[in-house]
């Protein structure tokens, strides 16, 4: 590693499940000699470390977050770990969190049963003893036993994490509620046991909710096939996908997931690739043609050759951009941070201000009790000052834990960057997201991009008396003995038209200028006017017209001749891709100011822009000029441009750009440089992009907004003594349910965006 630190360890720690918990994850673990490049994944519960040779294993490490207040549920020294084995740890924690919540909500509600009767009607004999033998195991065994021991592990490491709060909401009134046995006075009890099971009903919820919010991933983490048969010693033997290496040969048989990337040999079938792009036709493939691990075979049997294997597939690839996403920091989060670092301090100073007021100055504070009386059925103006001093503190703890607030960003990450991966859109991180929402400026590059970066046969014109399909058969014939790409264009846009080419002799290539050669004993000729014109062709001059047009369009056009006289054209052009046209238009409609620069001359580019709407032209730019024009157009239009491209020569200025857009099918080098990178490989998918950046930032702000002012208004409240404390744990809960709830409002939005193809 270029940071000086050798080796990647990956701690799982289930009860990270906010940006706050985070963050004391983060300060604990630098303060350890030999660590760096600590990234925390809320998502899916994990922080990966960077350690130098000389520093902490991962035991240490395990230690260190421990002591911080949280468990480790597992320590891997591979951050790619097994689908099935993180699913395992995610499904043990969810099984924890509801076994909790049993324990206690038994119990509580035992509790609950006995203290309407109790305080209503008929005191029951022996109530207290109950009571507390019911709460006993609610707030000091299984149920708040981890609570508690996060709590004081935080306070002895020097931090406050949310579990503070609530050690701080539910032991107080449990100790103070056992005077009651000596002194006679209410009961807070029932209110300890209450607090810590909706505490625990929160956490379920939490992990339920969570859990949905990041399926994307934990779909992708189970999708690749689990064996695969490759051809051993001249038999079909199945072995463990783990276990491939590149350049095995493996036999997939109809119905058959891929098991990895690699390269079609034998065979032709149509493969369901909608897992990795999210387009739901099948796509033809035989021999020569890249497939896909973990994509399905329809109906053929192939021999693939593997060439990627392991964390190098794009399955891998796809999962590890999703994970840095989830797991990355939107700008805006900062605000976040800052609050959320200050907030538990600031809670307990409020608590005990709360406290010494009531106590001190309760003649004061006593009207506004009465008036909540009036309509707030829990205001109780005739409970003596001690009681409402702690009500007070006791509730302004459990309201305002931050929860919500940490888990404002985190939630709207996944949920959006699992749609993104269901479209074939991997947005690597958050930062990406703020930024795209203010994006300008669309720089496309053209070949590849807008066009499909291969010529295709587009125009036959012929002379006066010749037929277009004789024209065609002499041109395929002769281009049939040539490699050139042009030449390529033209015997397979014929044989698309129903034409075989024809045996030639006397095959001969002048080089860029042309080839000639003899068909059915006949001399062709076929190449640029300047050639024909130098060999004494007749009947140029008729063709000129329609040359000029050609040409106009951005055409390469060339002259076919045989026995000496012109017998029409022939005209190839990179053309466009089928979703050009709609994708700039979205874009416009988007506000984008659409432009596109090419190396292509002036005119071929002009050709192109005017056929698709493109706003401005810059051509003849050479790889090295892209990034030059991005950095003038940044200045002009104040850092709000985006780029797309495919190619190695795109890569610096997709870089260069304020964000980069890499088209799937495109290099890799040119997939890693962007911040937005593009499966299916089709232009649309830049409007989708731009779509879902927008709407996943607009959710983080809602939730910000929401979280925050949600604490802002509800401390108040409960420091006045308005708010019991086992209501302000059930609004606490909503309050973090809420915003996991907004977060996943983002599916219902899309569910109407369906990838291209799909009817469903």
């Amino acid at each position: 590693m270029s940071d000086g630190h050798s080796k990647k360890i990956a701690l799982t720690v289930p009860g990270m499940g906010s940006d706050h918990c985070a963050g004391i994850v983060r300060k604990t673990l630098e303060r350890l000699d030999g660590v760096g490049n600590i990234q925390t994944n809320i998502a899916n519960h994990r922080v990966t470390v960077g350690v130098s040779e000389e520093g902490p294993d991962g035991n240490r490490l395990k230690k260190a977050i421990e002591g911080a207040g949280y468990d480790v549920a597992a320590v891997s020294g591979d951050t790619e770990e097994d689908g099935e084995a993180e699913a395992a740890i995610d499904e043990g924690y969810l099984s924890q969190a509801r076994k909790r919540l049993w324990i206690a909500g038994v119990p509580t509600t035992l509790i609950m049963i006995l203290m309407m009767p109790h305080m209503f009607w008929q005191p029951i004999p022996g109530y207290l003893v109950i009571v507390a033998l019911l709460a006993f195991p609610v707030v000091f065994l299984y149920g708040g036993a981890a609570t508690h021991r996060s709590s004081w592990r935080s306070l002895k490491n020097g931090t406050f994490n949310m579990d503070v709060l609530i050690s701080m909401g539910s032991l107080p009134p449990f100790l103070i509620g056992l005077i009651g046995f000596v002194y006679p006075m209410t009961s807070f009890i029932e209110m300890a046991a209450t607090i810590m099971t909706f505490h625990l009903l929160g956490r379920y919820l939490e992990a339920l909710a969570k859990g949905r919010a990041s399926q994307a991933i934990r779909r992708l983490l189970t999708l690749g096939a689990k064996t695969a048969r490759v051809e051993r010693n001249g038999e079909e033997v199945e072995v463990p996908v783990k276990e491939l290496e590149p350049g095995d040969i493996m036999v997939v048989r109809p119905g058959d997931k891929i098991p990895t990337d690699g390269e079609v040999i034998e065979g032709e079938s149509h493969l369901d690739e909608s897992i990795a792009t999210g387009e739901s036709i099948p796509v033809y493939k035989s021999t020569g043609d890249s497939v896909i691990g973990a994509t399905i075979n329809k109906e053929g049997r192939l021999r693939v050759k593997a060439t990627r294997v392991g964390g190098d597939t794009f399955l891998s690839q796809v999962i590890r951009l999703i994970d840095q996403a989830q797991g990355s920091r939107v700008p805006i989060q900062e605000f976040a941070d800052r609050m959320t670092g200050r907030f538990v301090p600031a809670v307990l100073l409020i608590s005990l201000a709360s406290l010494a007021a009531w106590l001190l100055i309760p003649d004061a504070l006593r009207p506004i009790l009465d008036w909540g009386a009036t309509f707030l059925p829990w205001v109780n103006p005739d409970a003596s000052t001690p009681v409402l001093a702690l009500i007070a503190a006791i509730a302004v703890l459990v309201i305002a834990c931050p929860c919500a607030l940490g888990l404002a960003t985190p939630t709207a990450l996944m949920v959006g960057s699992g749609i993104g991966a269901e479209r074939g859109i991997l947005i690597r991180s958050g930062e990406a997201i703020q930024t795209f929402k203010d994006i300008k400026v669309m720089v496309l590059d053209k070949t590849g991009t807008i066009t499909r970066g291969e010529p295709q046969l587009t125009d036959v014109v012929t002379a006066e008396g010749i037929e277009e399909n004789d024209l065609l058969l002499l041109a395929a014939s002769v281009e049939n003995a040539s490699e050139h790409p042009i030449a390529r264009a033209i015997v397979e846009g014929a044989g698309e038209r129903g034409i075989k080419p024809g045996e030639v002799s006397d095959f001969r290539s002048t080089g860029a200028r042309g080839v000639s050669g003899r068909v059915d004993g006949k001399q062709v000729l076929i190449g640029n006017r300047r050639l024909l014109e130098e060999e004494g062709i007749a009947g140029l001059e008729a063709l000129d017209d329609a040359m000029q047009e050609l040409e106009g369009k951005g055409r390469t056009a060339v002259i076919v001749a045989a026995e000496g006289h012109a017998q029409g054209i022939v005209a190839v052009a990179d053309t466009l891709k089928k979703e050009s046209i709609e994708a700039i238009r979205g874009m416009h409609e988007l506000g984008l100011h659409v432009v596109m620069i090419t190396g292509d001359n002036e005119r071929a580019a002009r050709a192109v822009a005017d056929e698709v709407g493109i706003d401005e032209v810059q051509a003849g730019v050479l790889p090295e000029g892209k990034v030059d024009a991005i950095r003038k157009l940044q200045k002009r239009y104040g850092n709000h441009v985006a780029m797309v491209g495919d190619g190695i020569n795109d890569a610096a200025a997709l870089k260069q750009a304020n964000v980069g857009i890499a088209i799937g099918a495109g290099a890799d080098v040119a997939i890693e440089a962007a911040d937005v990178t593009l499966v299916r490989g089709e232009l649309t998918g830049v409007v989708e992009a731009m779509q879902l950046s927008r709407a996943t930032f607009s959710k983080i702000v809602q939730n910000l907004i929401w979280a925050s002012g949600y604490n802002v208004a509800a401390i108040p409240v409960a420091a006045a003594g308005l708010l019991h404390p086992m209501i302000g744990v059930i609004a606490m809960t909503a309050s973090s349910l809420s915003v996991i709830g907004n977060s996943l409002l983002l599916k219902r939005r899309y569910n109407r965006i369906q990838p291209r193809g799909d009817d469903s």
